[in-house]
């Protein structure tokens, strides 16, 4: 790879993309950032993202902490190639159904099971930086490959991968507050059962009416790591497709050559590629066309809708005739 690729980018992007040079001095053949990470996650899965030190990493390989910083010079760049390599998907080619939500559904999995095996990733910001790494990246491009049955625009199915990541991103933070917590009720489970009691004495059903049976039967205290897998998660996940069904159904396939298809953008060469992303009026203009192409996607939805109601009043007019000839 060339050397203007790696100056392009963010240090750490370069070199989890492996075009990063190597440095000219330390050592030799013992160290390198690939090892360096590899312990950094092994101290993080162990005891925690803030064990994870340069010197704490640095002594568990034996070398000294300057010896570190020659290969990763910050420990914010530590942090992005830990989430990057901690972010390591894989899913058979040819794997994926017909069946987009079904597709969703096991992408969903493949996210969650990173944030489970590595809880530390979800105290690491989305940082550009991370965005622009190849796990991260290769994550995105298994949910586009999982939508390629949906009749979505591109930007529309990076809009559903988007809103999917963050459910399961908030879920999964949700769950490892309330296995922290269980861990400490465990510790004392005659004090946790004591709390529990005590609450159904101030929980009342003049107070609380719909809260209240749950309470009383032990429910809103006690539910099970896999009752929340199982039923909360597949829940909220069936919730979120469902809405996105129901855009579908209405807008019908948005990958459908329009009647007069907009005019191709006229092709700009290299020399001028960085002064065309900074014009004002290029920029202005792309904001209009993004604009204009919602307004297009809402109209979409009213004509379909309209057409709904339309089909509606026209089987009802239909019923009362027959109703009306039967009488």
């Amino acid at each position: 790879m060339s050397d203007p690729v790696e100056q392009e980018l963010p240090r750490a992007v370069a070199m989890a993309w492996g075009i990063a040079a190597n440095p000219q001095r330390g050592p030799k053949r013992e160290l390198s950032h690939e090892l360096i990470v590899e312990a950094a996650i092994g101290i993080a899965d162990a005891e925690g993202l803030g064990a994870v030190t340069m010197s704490r990493v640095a002594s568990s390989l034996g070398f000294t902490t300057m010896s570190l910083y020659r290969y990763v010079t910050s420990k914010d760049d530590l942090l992005v190639l830990m989430a990057d390599a901690a972010s390591e998907v894989s899913y058979p080619e040819g794997s994926w159904g017909d069946d987009w939500r079904a597709n969703m559904w096991d992408w969903a999995a493949l996210l969650r099971g990173c944030y489970r095996d590595h809880p530390w990733l979800l105290e690491i910001n989305r940082t550009p930086s991370l965005l622009m790494t190849p796990n991260n990246m290769a994550v995105v491009d298994l949910g586009l490959r999982a939508l390629r049955p949906a009749r979505l625009e591109l930007a529309e199915k990076i809009a559903l991968i988007m809103v999917v990541s963050m459910y399961v991103r908030s879920f999964c933070e949700l769950e490892q507050e309330v296995a922290d917590e269980e861990i400490d009720l465990a510790r004392d489970a005659w004090a946790a059962e004591a709390q529990a009691g005590a609450l159904r004495e101030l929980v009342t059903p003049d107070r609380f009416p719909d809260l209240y049976p749950m309470v009383v039967s032990g429910e809103y205290f006690g539910t099970s790591e896999s009752q929340l897998e199982d039923a909360d998660f597949r829940f909220g996940l069936d919730r979120l497709l469902d809405g996105f069904a129901r855009y579908l159904e209405a807008v019908g396939d948005r990958t459908a050559p329009d009647a007069e298809p907009p005019p191709e953008p006229p092709e700009i060469g290299e020399f001028a590629r960085d002064e065309v992303r900074r014009d004002k009026a290029v920029r202005a203009a792309a904001a209009k066309r993004r604009e204009a192409e919602a307004k297009r996607r809402d109209a979409d939805i009213k004509v379909r809708e309209a057409v709904q109601r339309e089909r509606d009043a026209i089987a009802k007019a239909v019923e009362r005739a027959a109703k009306i000839k039967s009488g």
